[in-house]
C-alpha cells in the first residue's frame, strides 16, 4: 500500500520496524481492500456523474445551491479518479510502477482531491450561512460571490497540496533492496509529526471548526426567527379579537408578511438540512482516518505492524466512502434531481413516452365514455330508467 511506517517515510537503512517486512503484505486484506475500492470507485463515478447529468438537463432555473452541488460533485469525482483509482491500481500491483514524476503527480492529486472536497463543503456551508443569517446580502450580486467562493476553494486546494511534489518520490523501500515504491521522506523524528498534523489540520480540523461555527449561527438564527414569528402571530390574533373594526386590518397587514417569511424559511431550512447531512457524513467518514494518523505519529508506542493490517486500512476505506455517499444525499433532499437523472437515459425516456401515451389514451377513452353517458341526445333512455334520480325533476322526459 501507500502508507508506510514513519521509519519507512524517512528512507533510512533501518526501514523495518519490529519485524515488519517491507517486501510483503497481507494478501487476504489486500483482496478485501481491492474489492471495496473498486465498488467505491464505481458508485462514486455513477452517482456523481448522474448528479452532474441531472443538473445539466434540469429545466428549472439553476440556483446557487445547484451551483455548489455541481462543484462538490466535481470535487468528489476528483477524489474518485485521482485518489481512489490510483490507490486501487496501487493495491493491485502492490508497488508503484511508474517514473518519479508520475509518483509526485499522483500524490499531489490525491491530496488535492481531499482539500477540494473539504473546502467546497466549507464554501457551500458559508453560502447557507449568508442566505439564512444575512438574506439581504443575497441580493447583492449573489452569483458573482458564489463563483468567487468556488474559485477560491479550488485555488486554495491546489496551492495547499503542492508540497506533495517535494515530500514524495520514487525510492527504495529499503536501501540495497532494488524494490521501489512512491514514499515520503522526512527529517526524523519531527518530520512525520509535522506533515500529518498539517494535513489533519488543513483538511479536517480547520474545515470542521468553520462548519460547526457556521451551523451554530444558522441554528441560532432559525430558532430566533421562529420564536419571533410566533409572537407577532399571537399578538395579531389577540388584537383581531379585541379590537373590533381595527383588528382585521391589523391581521391582514401582518398575515401576508408572516406567511411569506415562513415559506421562504422552509425552503432555506431544507437546504440547510441537506448541507448538515453532508457535513455529518464527511465527519463520520474522515474522523477515524485522521485520528489513527495522528495517533500513529504522536504515540511512540503505536503498533505499526497491527495498523498496517487493521486500523489504517479500515479507516482509509471508510474515508473513501465519503465520495460516493454525497450524490444520494443530494437526490434524497432534491427529488427532482433523481427524476431528471432517470429521464436523461434514452431507455427511461422511451418507457416514459410509452407510459404517457397509454395514460393519454386511457384518459381519452374515459373522457369519451363520460361525454356519451352525460350527453342529452344519448342519455334519454338512461334518464327514463332512473326515475329516482335527482336529475329527473329538472329534465323533461317526453312520454
Amino acid at each position: 500500500g501507500s502508507s508506510p511506517s514513519p521509519e519507512a517515510w524517512s528512507g533510512s537503512p533501518n526501514g523495518s520496524l519490529g519485524g515488519w517486512d517491507p517486501f510483503g503484505r497481507d494478501e487476504e486484506l489486500a483482496k478485501l481492500e481491492i474489492a471495496v475500492l473498486a465498488v467505491t470507485f464505481a458508485v462514486a463515478v455513477v452517482g456523481n456523474g448522474s448528479v452532474l447529468l441531472a443538473l445539466r438537463r434540469t429545466p428549472r432555473k439553476a440556483s446557487r445551491m445547484h451551483l455548489f452541488i455541481r462543484h462538490l460533485s466535481l470535487a468528489d469525482l476528483v477524489v474518485a479518479f485521482f485518489q481512489v483509482l490510483p490507490q486501487l491500481c496501487w493495491e493491485v500491483t502492490h508497488r508503484f510502477h511508474g517514473p518519479d514524476g508520475l509518483c509526485r503527480v499522483v500524490k499531489h492529486l490525491q491530496v488535492f482531491g481531499m482539500f477540494a472536497s473539504a473546502y467546497m463543503l466549507v464554501a457551500m456551508t458559508a453560502d447557507r450561512y449568508i442566505a439564512v443569517c444575512h438574506p439581504l446580502k443575497t441580493l447583492q450580486q449573489p452569483t458573482k460571490r458564489s463563483y468567487g467562493m468556488i474559485a477560491a476553494a479550488w485555488a486554495l486546494s491546489l496551492l495547499l497540496s503542492t508540497p506533495q511534489y517535494f515530500i514524495f518520490s520514487l525510492s527504495e523501500v529499503e536501501r540495497g533492496s532494488q524494490v521501489y515504491d512512491c514514499w515520503a521522506h522526512f527529517i526524523m523524528p519531527w518530520g512525520p509529526r509535522a506533515y500529518i498534523t498539517w494535513i489533519t489540520g488543513g483538511i479536517f480540523v480547520a474545515p470542521v471548526l468553520i462548519l460547526v461555527t457556521c451551523y451554530g449561527f444558522i441554528c441560532y438564527h432559525i430558532w430566533r426567527n421562529v420564536r419571533g414569528k410566533r409572537r407577532p402571530g399571537e399578538a395579531a390574533g389577540g388584537g383581531g379579537r379585541r379590537a373590533g373594526g381595527g383588528g382585521p386590518r391589523r391581521g391582514l397587514l401582518l398575515a401576508p408578511c408572516v406567511s411569506s417569511v415562513k415559506t421562504i424559511s422552509r425552503a432555506k431550512i431544507r437546504t440547510v438540512k441537506m448541507t448538515f447531512v453532508i457535513v455529518s457524513a464527511y465527519v463520520v467518514c474522515w474522523a477515524p482516518f485522521f485520528t489513527i494518523q495522528m495517533w500513529s505519529v504522536w504515540d511512540q508506542r503505536f503498533p505499526w505492524v497491527d495498523s498496517e493490517n487493521t486500523a489504517t486500512t479500515v479507516t482509509a476505506l471508510l474515508a473513501s466512502l465519503n465520495s460516493c455517499c454525497n450524490p444520494w444525499i443530494y437526490m434524497f433532499f432534491s427529488g427532482h434531481l433523481l427524476q431528471d437523472c432517470i429521464q436523461s437515459f434514452p431507455c427511461c425516456q422511451k418507457i416514459k413516452r410509452t407510459l404517457s401515451k397509454e395514460d393519454s389514451n386511457s384518459n381519452s377513452r374515459r373522457q369519451t365514455s363520460f361525454t356519451n353517458n352525460r350527453s342529452p341526445t344519448h342519455s334519454l333512455n338512461t334518464w327514463r330508467e332512473s326515475p329516482h334520480s335527482k336529475s329527473t325533476s329538472f329534465i323533461p322526459i317526453p312520454t
